[in-house]
This record gives structure tokens, sequence and C-alpha cells, in this order.
């Protein structure tokens, strides 16, 4: 479905100018590159499985871990014991496919972040700030308006990777200018593309009947309060492959951080890649969106939070921030939905709440970092 990465036959890519250590302030140590990101990959595996368990055990209906793993170790056939009737459903039904479903759209979403960062080479960019994710959640909704049918399960995924890849060649296309992309303009296209998504996603709205305006409702929040196995089973082949095909561009993603000439230099066909790796975001971001709505700045704060902590090899970073989406998105599920018990918190907007302050900052420092926007 990918066209092959275009690697080049030279050594190795460049090395940061700067370790993670320095940027966080601390002095280089025994620890090399590898080491650290080897002990930052452990550790975010070990807090991933850590929070899952939390995560299905905790809620309106409370699941010890003791008696969570042994419900899990005897559906594996590895002993254990089952629950009760209604723990079993609750925590088959209702807890493991919203924790599943979360893992999917974090590490989607982080991913997707990573890849737009380096596709526009830009630390600005993220699906939801240029408006990727609002033009996927415009095929979704549109879909679900206008009641479509003709993929079947799949007509909200398809309708939502189509709006999401035709908004990302948008975006690219309008944010270049002389070779090199904007920061202004990647910022200013993405405000009136979130804007426009906005109308249409209105206009459905006004169109739909009651029924249809509440599932719209839930696009334009953002939950994973309707997570079922057939949502983890439509969403899942989407996600596989996405992070699947991602790492193999990580080190030409390192070679057109130096620039677009040195990396055709060094062999990198630099639109192609890009083409490439924009197809590659819109389904990742699609395969979040169809089951969860618009959440912004995961993949903006995510591979933000990875380079401070050890430096901005694509290697490292493109995984690690699938990991840790998934890490993050699972925390902000746990706390929307136990945070003001029994109500639940709207997905999408704790993430903005959480994430806007952090992208202003970041905004400030770059600006700083450039001498302004001239």
């Amino acid at each position: 479905m990918f066209p092959s990465p275009p690697l080049p036959e030279t050594g190795a890519p460049p090395q940061p100018p700067t370790s993670g250590s320095q940027a966080l302030g601390v002095p280089g140590g025994a620890l090399g590159p590898r080491g650290r990101a080897a002990l930052l990959t452990g550790a975010l595996v070990a807090a991933l499985v850590v929070l899952a368990l939390l995560a299905a055990s905790i809620g309106a209906y409370e699941i010890p871990p003791r008696a969570l793993l042994g419900s899990l170790l005897h559906r594996t056939g590895l002993g254990g014991a089952e629950l009760d009737r209604v723990g079993e459903s609750v925590l088959w039904n209702v807890r493991l496919p919203r924790v599943v479903l979360a893992l999917l759209v974090g590490a989607s979403l982080g991913c997707a972040g990573a890849l737009t960062q380096g596709v526009f080479g830009n630390p600005l960019a993220e699906p939801g700030v240029v408006g990727i994710s609002s033009g996927a959640a415009v095929g979704a909704v549109g879909s679900i308006a206008l009641g479509l049918d003709v993929f079947g399960n799949w007509t909200v995924t398809v309708c939502a990777f189509l709006g999401g890849l035709l908004t990302a060649f948008v975006v690219y296309a309008l944010s270049r200018s002389g070779g090199r992309t904007e920061v202004v303009t990647l910022i200013l296209t993405g405000i009136a593309v979130n804007a426009f998504a906005g109308a249409l996603i209105g206009l459905a709205v006004f169109r739909a009947d009651n029924a249809r305006i509440t599932e719209i409702t839930f696009w334009q929040l953002g939950s994973l309060a309707q997570a079922t196995w057939p949502k983890v089973l439509a969403v899942l082949p989407c996600a596989v492959a996405g992070l699947a095909v991602a790492p193999l561009y990580a080190r030409a993603l390192d070679l057109l951080a130096l620039g677009e000439r040195p990396a055709r230099h060094l062999g990198v066909d630099v639109e192609r890649l890009r083409r490439a790796l924009i197809l590659v975001v819109a389904l990742l971001t699609a395969a979040a969106v169809a089951v969860a709505g618009v959440i912004t700045f995961v993949g903006l704060l995510v591979p933000h939070l990875l380079r401070m902590a050890a430096g901005p090899g694509h290697r490292f970073l493109v995984p690690a921030s699938a990991l840790t989406g998934a890490l993050v998105l699972l925390a902000a599920d746990l706390a929307a939905r136990t945070a003001a018990q029994p109500a639940e918190l709207p997905l999408g907007v704790l993430t903005a709440l959480v994430g806007s302050p952090f992208f202003f900052w970041l905004l400030r420092r770059t600006r700083r970092g450039r001498g302004g926007w001239a």
C-alpha cells in the first residue's frame, strides 16, 4: 500500500549535536544515546503495562488487580480463576475494549505527531493543530449525517481517512513557499482549515436528525465511552499498518532534518518521502478520529517530551512517540472517567485543556529561538 522508503546507501545518519541529557540540563554521563533510548523504552513499556492494569481495575465497579490478573490468566488458559458474572462482563465487555482502544488511539496520535513534525520540518506541526484531525472528522461526520453505508463497518473509517488525506495534502501545498515550509503560513493554514471544518460540521448538525446529532457531538468532544470490541477490530488494521510502516522512514527523516538539499545529495527522494508520510499520517489520524473523535495536542506534546529526554533521532523518536502517546491517552482517559464520577469528562476537552498551555509555551520558545517570525 505504501511505497518503500527511499533510503540512501551512504553511512549512518548524522548524530544530533545535543544529547538528551544536555537538553535536560544534565551532564553527559555513563549512558550514551543508545543506552538512554533503551532505558526510556523499557521504562515506557513497564509504565504502560502497569497503567493498563490500573485502568482495567479502576472504575465505578472496582476489580482488584489480583482478581483481574486471575481472569486474564484464566482466559488465556494459564490458570487463574474467573470473576463473578458481573465482574467478567464489566472487565471483558467494557473495560478491556476501552483500554485497548485508548492504546491504539494514543499510539496513532503520538506517532502521527512525530511524523508530521518531521515531514513539515516544524516543531509546531501536529495533526490537530494543522487541521488534519478536523479534516478526518469532517469525513466521519459527513458519513454519519448522510447515513452512508457503502463500506459497511468500515464506512466511517474510510471517510475519515479520505478527509484527513485531502486535508493533509492541502495544508502541505499551502504552507510551502520557496521550497520550504513557513511557520506562520503553517499555523494560519491550520486555523483556516479548522474553521472551515467546524463550519462543515455545523452544517451537518443543522441538517441531521436528533439521533445523528448525538453521534456527531461524540466526534466533536472526543471520547472513548462507546468502546466495543467491534470498534477495536474496525480500527486495528489501519492503526497497525500505520505504526508498522512509520519506523521504516526514520533514517530518511533524520537526513531530511539536515535540509532538503543535503537530503537530496544523500539520496533521499524528498517529495516521494513526504507524499508517503502524509499518507501514513492520514491513515493514523483516521484510525484515531474514526473511533474517538477529535483529540488534539497529544501528537504535539509527546514528541517534544521525548526530544528533551533523548534527542531528535527518529529511530527512537517514532516508536517511542507511539508508546508515549498510548501512555498519555490511557492516563487521560482514566482521569476523564474518574475525576468527576459518576459523570465523565470529554476526553478531547481534557487533552485540549492540558495541551493548549503547552502549545503557547512552545510557540513563544520557538519564536525566541528564531528571533521572531520575519
